[in-house]
C-alpha cells in the first residue's frame, strides 16, 4: 500500500469515528432531552393533580391564633432548611359512594360526597412526635356560620352533627367548625378521597394491621378473623369505612380501626425504599397527589414535599393516637356530645 493509499485509509477510519461519536453524542442529547422532558411532565402532572381550596383567604382574621413559635438558635436555620415549628393539620376523608366504582369499593347507596372521618393532627415542634385525635362523626355541635363561595354564608346551627360542616360548606366550614371547637388554629387542611385512598395503598403494596376481634360487615364487605392480615387497597378501604362488624356498632369502634391503619401506612411508607425505583416512586406520588384537595399553603408538590422531608423523624412509634373524649348525647343515645372537661383539656394541651 503506498503513502497515499495509507493516508486515505487513515482518514476514512477518522471519519467513520467522527460520525459514530456524532451519532453516540446525538442519542445522549436525545435521551437527555427525552428524560428531561418525562422528568418535566412528570412533575407538572402531579402538580397538576392537586385540588386546593383557598380557607385563609374565605376565613378571614375571625380565627383562633397562630402558635407563637421560639426563634431559631443563631445559624440553626442555614444548617436545617426545613421547618420544625409545631403545626397542626385538619385531615379529612371525604368518602364518595356514588357511581359503581365507589359501591363496589364498600360504599353505600347515597350519593355525593361526606366527610366520614376527621382527624386533627397535632405535630409537636421538631416534628418528630404527634399527637392524632379524631373526632367522631356523630358528634353534637355549634356549627358556626361560614362563608359559600357565592358570597352568601350558612346559618348558626344547634346540636347538629358534626360531619353536617362538610355537608353544608365543604372544606371552609369543616376547618371553622373545628377552629370553633377547639379553639386550635388549623394551621393546613389535607382531604384524602377514600378511594385514592385505596389506590395509595396498593401503590404502597399494601398494610399490614392486627385486629382484636373477628369482623363480619356486609355493608364494607369486609370479613376478617381476628389476628394480624395484609390488606389490600380494597380490603384496607373497606376495613376504614367497618362500623357494623365491630364493639357496638356506633362510630367510635370504626375511630379505632381507622387510627390503627393510619399507623400501619406509616410503617409501610418507612419499610419502602421508593428511592431505588423511580417508577414506584412516581406511582405512590401519582395515587398521593391524585387524592388530595389541601390548602393553598401545600397546593404545590414543592410545598407537599417540603411538609414530608420535615416529618421524616416522625415514626409510627412516637405517634399517639387518641379521640376527643364524648358521652353520650343526653337528646338522643344514637349521637354524643364533648366529655367535659376532658375534652378542652385535651385541646389546649395541642394550642
Amino acid at each position: 500500500m503506498t503513502r497515499h493509499e495509507e493516508q486515505d485509509d487513515a482518514g476514512r477510519q477518522r471519519g467513520r469515528r467522527s460520525r459514530v461519536l456524532k451519532a453516540a453524542g446525538l442519542t445522549l442529547a436525545a435521551a437527555l432531552v427525552v428524560g428531561i422532558g418525562t422528568a418535566g411532565w412528570a412533575y407538572w402532572h402531579l402538580n397538576d393533580n392537586i385540588k386546593s381550596v383557598d380557607i385563609d383567604n374565605a376565613l378571614g382574621d375571625n380565627r383562633p391564633a397562630k402558635a407563637v413559635t421560639a426563634p431559631s438558635p443563631s445559624g440553626s436555620a442555614s444548617a436545617s432548611p426545613l421547618p420544625t415549628e409545631a403545626v397542626n393539620i385538619l385531615v379529612l376523608g371525604s368518602d364518595s359512594r356514588s357511581g359503581e366504582e365507589n359501591q363496589a369499593l364498600g360504599g353505600g347507596d347515597s350519593s355525593g360526597a361526606r366527610s366520614d372521618t376527621a382527624m386533627v393532627v397535632h405535630v409537636d415542634a421538631g416534628r418528630t412526635t404527634a399527637t392524632v385525635v379524631s373526632i367522631p362523626r356523630d358528634t353534637l355541635v355549634t356549627r358556626p356560620s361560614c362563608p359559600l363561595s357565592d358570597g352568601g354564608s350558612t346559618a348558626v346551627a344547634y346540636g347538629v352533627m358534626f360531619n353536617t360542616a362538610y355537608s353544608v360548606g365543604g372544606p371552609v366550614c369543616a376547618v371553622k367548625t373545628v377552629e370553633s371547637i377547639t379553639d386550635v388554629r388549623m394551621d393546613h387542611y389535607i382531604e384524602v378521597d377514600f378511594s385514592g385512598f385505596a389506590k395509595l395503598v396498593d401503590a404502597l403494596g399494601g398494610v399490614t394491621v392486627t385486629t382484636d376481634e373477628d369482623i363480619d360487615d356486609d355493608d364494607s364487605h369486609l370479613h376478617l378473623a381476628a389476628g394480624t392480615h395484609h390488606l389490600d387497597g380494597t380490603r384496607a378501604l373497606a376495613l376504614a369505612r367497618t362500623r357494623h362488624g365491630i364493639g357496638d356498632g356506633s362510630d367510635l369502634g370504626r375511630i379505632g380501626l381507622q387510627q390503627t391503619l393510619v399507623k400501619a401506612l406509616l410503617q409501610q411508607i418507612a419499610s419502602t425504599d421508593l428511592l431505588t425505583s423511580p417508577t414506584e416512586l412516581y406511582t405512590v406520588a401519582d395515587a398521593v397527589t391524585g387524592s388530595l384537595t389541601t390548602d393553598t399553603g401545600l397546593d404545590s408538590l414543592a410545598a407537599l414535599m417540603e411538609l414530608g422531608q420535615s416529618l421524616k423523624g416522625l415514626s409510627a412509634a412516637h405517634l399517639r393516637t387518641v379521640t376527643m373524649p364524648v358521652v353520650a348525647a343526653p337528646s338522643d343515645p344514637n349521637r354524643v356530645v364533648a366529655r367535659e372537661p376532658a375534652a378542652s383539656e385535651l385541646w389546649a394541651s395541642l394550642r
